[in-house]
């Protein structure tokens, strides 16, 4: 137990034969449970889960016989975490040795002390993140982390793309964690529906940590598909937080700016270069309306933005 609380550990692995026997070996002793999810590996992960499993009581292997994907491998760990009534906080590991086994308590001390319900780690504060982390991550990152805070409405939350976390059971069981997406993007989701239930939530500054291991994401196939998913994701939570939920005037404000910069702004962009190519010179009537709605869409969105940071900065 760690201050007198039971924790599980989750850790996804796939062909981690070589890193998932370092990521076991750090796992603190304060760790009463370790759920390993098997997902469709084909190499000797199988035969040394087995052989752990037999020298390790903590540890409970689920199998997939076919690879279903990282989002299906938290899912299926997560259920298995709530099935244990005993269990009161849940961490999430990677198989690669990736996350360092010495900030899961600054992760569970953020927790407990100031009572949130979800914490996650954030590399991009530390300071030796940009030696550590390639560049290529580091600026992908940093554009997720942006597009992410709209999505979800934690603003204050950065490096979203970090799969350490720790979430409290009693705020897992809000949500509807089965629905969780499946494939790239999970972590995104998972924001957004704490978000739509008034969970509180924030990072804390973990180490990054990178050295064998090698990424599994194709990034021509990540950053449309996270894109796509980050605007669901930032309609859906409008519509269940401040509509359903909670009705906030904020709403107008977003409403009315995505109104005039779809059916006004860019109708009006289209009529300007017709005009100019007709007749050779811009049209001052059309320049002039285009900059004053323009310039109230702005503002409409700007106020929205204020608002959706006001409110949601108490989680």
């Amino acid at each position: 137990m760690y201050k007198h609380k039971k924790i599980a550990v989750i850790i996804p692995a796939m062909n981690e034969e070589t890193l998932l026997p370092l990521t076991l070996k750090g796992i603190p002793k304060y760790v009463d449970h370790i759920f390993v999810i098997n997902d469709g590996s084909t190499d000797g992960t199988s035969t040394f889960l087995g052989d752990f499993a037999k020298k390790n009581k903590r540890l409970t292997i689920i199998t997939h016989e076919t690879n279903k994907g990282l989002g299906q491998s938290l899912i299926d760990g997560y259920c298995a975490s709530l099935a244990e009534e005993s269990i009161e906080y849940t961490a999430v590991m990677a198989g690669d040795n990736q996350m360092h086994p010495d900030d899961l308590h600054i992760l569970l001390d953020a927790l407990i002390e100031r009572d949130l319900d979800y914490v996650k780690g954030n590399r991009l504060l530390h300071a030796n993140v940009v030696e550590k982390m390639p560049r290529y991550r580091l600026i992908g990152n940093s554009i997720l982390t942006i597009l992410t805070k709209f999505a979800t409405g934690y603003y204050f939350v950065m490096d979203p793309q970090c799969g350490y976390t720790v979430i409290k059971n009693t705020a897992l069981a809000k949500i509807p964690i089965k629905d969780m997406k499946k494939g790239f993007g999970y972590n995104a989701d998972i924001l957004c529906m704490l978000n739509i239930q008034g969970c509180k939530a924030d990072d804390v500054e973990i180490r990054p940590v990178y050295g064998d291991e090698k990424s599994k994401i194709k990034l021509w196939k990540y950053i449309p598909e996270v894109s796509c998913l980050l605007i669901r994701l930032f309609f859906r939570r409008l519509w269940k937080r401040y509509i359903v939920r909670d009705f906030n005037p904020l709403v107008l404000f977003y409403g009315f700016s995505f109104f005039l910069s779809i059916f006004v702004v860019i109708p009006l962009i289209v009529r300007f270069f017709v005009l100019y190519n007709r007749y050779g010179q811009a049209p001052q009537t059309t320049l002039i309306i285009l900059v004053f709605v323009a310039f109230f869409a702005f503002q409409s969105m700007l106020f929205a933005i204020w608002m959706d940071m006001d409110y949601n900065k108490r989680r």
